[in-house]
C-alpha cells in the first residue's frame, strides 16, 4: 500500500477559534510538561528515587526514557510538531503515571491544599489532555498543519 499523503492518517484539520483554543492549550501545557521535565532531565536515572525520598524500583534507562519523553513532548506539543506521536507518548506517560499514584492509594484531591503528599489529579488532567491531541490534532496554528497537511 502506497502512502499518498500523511494527512489522510491525521485527524481533520481544525481551524478557526477551536485552533486557536487548541493552541492557548499546546502552550499552556507545553510548558508545563517542559518545567516538570527539566526538573527530571536534571537527574534523568535517579529522579523517581529523590522525589520519592527511597528507591523506586524502576532502572535508570527507564527513568531517563520518562524525563525525555515529558521534557522533549512539552517542546513538540507547544509548536505542534508531530502530535500525534508526542501525545500519545505522553499519554503512556501520563497513565502509568496514574496507575503508580492509583496503586498507592493517593487520593484524587488532596483534602487540605498544604498538606504533605501528593494526588492523582494531575495525572488524570494530563492524560485528559493527551488524549485530546491524539484524537483531535494540533490544529491549524501548528507545524504539523505546515508540513503533514495539503494547501
Amino acid at each position: 500500500m502506497q502512502v499518498y499523503n500523511v494527512s489522510q492518517y491525521l485527524p481533520p484539520l481544525v481551524s478557526g477559534f477551536a485552533a486557536w483554543g487548541l493552541l492557548s492549550l499546546r502552550l499552556a501545557w507545553g510548558t508545563a510538561l517542559i518545567q516538570h521535565g527539566w526538573l527530571k532531565v536534571k537527574h534523568p536515572l535517579d529522579w523517581m528515587d529523590i522525589e520519592a525520598r527511597k528507591h523506586s524500583g524502576f532502572p535508570g534507562y527507564l527513568q531517563a526514557i520518562a524525563a525525555f519523553t515529558i521534557f522533549l513532548g512539552g517542546i513538540a506539543m507547544m509548536v505542534g510538531l508531530f502530535t500525534p506521536i508526542a501525545a500519545s507518548t505522553l499519554a503512556g506517560m501520563m497513565a502509568v503515571a496514574l496507575l503508580l499514584h492509583l496503586m498507592n492509594g493517593l487520593p484524587f484531591i488532596k483534602q487540605i491544599p498544604d498538606a504533605p503528599g501528593d494526588s492523582y489529579e494531575a495525572s488524570l488532567v494530563y492524560l485528559a489532555i493527551a488524549l485530546l491531541f491524539l484524537l483531535v490534532g494540533a490544529g491549524n496554528l501548528s507545524l504539523d498543519a505546515l508540513l503533514f497537511y495539503p494547501h
